[in-house]
């Protein structure tokens, strides 16, 4: 491909044109010759700031408009963050590379330097994330759950403007944007698992694009591909989004492949939780697996519960 040029989709923010560059970056490595350029591409979810996402259309709020710009062609890649991406890809696109994961679990963030554990009873605690709010409420029922959106740098200052104890954010957003000084607390899975693909990558192509797709394979690392779709396959199979809590989080050891899923009241009075091993090449079949055990033990009725409320 010597003197082409691709160029990357992507949102605006500063984390989005972090991660779009780091790909710009790695894709200029293994290709020299190549030439990459960034179009930004604002998305609905981009554009409403002051609504949770769960009451405005959940995933897929921050990838449409940008798979339509790979769809028509104004774009030859786009790069998202993996916990964006729905389940379900747009017929004629793929996911064509999944780059090594950063950290993928939360992180407290807390102005007077406690720990979860040890902040005061009724803290207010900023997130949108019914994941994280059910969670935080099944350690921590007295804690007052606050509304919170925008991008990593706008969550830091409402922590202080917005009267705030705390904030739950990704901790692999925090670390790319140079930000680990200000974490409090790294919270433990047992905790706060962490939600689907969250640290990884998406690098979304047109599907069997013979010029992009040879690109962008260098960039893919299998065993975090292995991890991230049988953590995918959970979440479809339980057809879930940011309207309802759920959790996914899988990892390779000397076992096999392990991945825990969870499902979650919102207001995290019941929790039902489990975990499946197996071989890591059938680590998506692990993903329906658990799905399946999940709903067998009634995961089912809080899904339609939480479902119905949203309508």
């Amino acid at each position: 491909m010597a003197g082409d040029i691709v160029t990357i989709g992507t949102r605006g923010s500063q984390l989005a044109l972090w991660q779009a560059n780091w790909v710009k970056d790695s894709l200029c490595r293994h290709h020299p010759d190549l030439t990459v350029e960034l179009t930004i591409i604002k998305t609905r979810g981009d554009k409403i700031l002051d609504v949770p996402l769960a009451k405005v259309g959940g995933k897929g709020l921050f990838v449409k408009e940008i798979e339509e710009a790979l769809l028509d062609g104004r774009i030859d890649l786009a790069v998202h963050s993996m916990k964006d991406m729905p389940a379900d890809i747009p017929d004629g696109l793929c996911i064509g590379a999944i780059p090594d994961r950063e950290e993928a679990r939360d992180v407290l963030i807390t102005r007077s330097g406690l720990t979860l554990d040890r902040l005061e009873k009724g803290a207010r605690v900023g997130t949108s994330s019914l994941r994280r709010s059910a969670q935080l409420l099944h350690v921590r029922p007295d804690m007052i759950i606050v509304p919170l959106r925008g991008n990593v740098d706008t969550r830091l200052k409402k922590l202080d403007s917005e009267a705030l104890e705390a904030i739950v954010l990704a901790a692999a957003g925090v670390r790319r944007l140079g930000l680990a000084h200000r974490i409090t607390e790294i919270l433990a899975e047992s905790v706060m698992l962490p939600a689907v693909g969250q640290g990884a990558l998406c690098i979304e192509i047109r599907d069997k694009d013979p010029r992009v797709g040879p690109v962008v394979a260098a960039l893919d690392h299998l065993p975090t591909r292995q991890v991230v779709l049988g953590e995918r396959a959970f979440l479809n199979r339980l057809e879930g989004g940011c309207q309802v809590p759920i959790a996914g989080h899988g990892h390779i050891d000397e076992k096999g492949y392990t991945l825990t899923g969870l499902v979650c009241d919102v207001d995290g009075s019941h929790q039902i939780k489990q975990s499946r091993t197996g071989p890591v090449i059938r680590s998506e079949r692990i993903g329906l697996e658990l799905a399946e055990t999940l709903l067998d033990m009634g995961a089912g009725e809080i899904l339609e519960r939480l479902n119905e409320d949203v309508q």
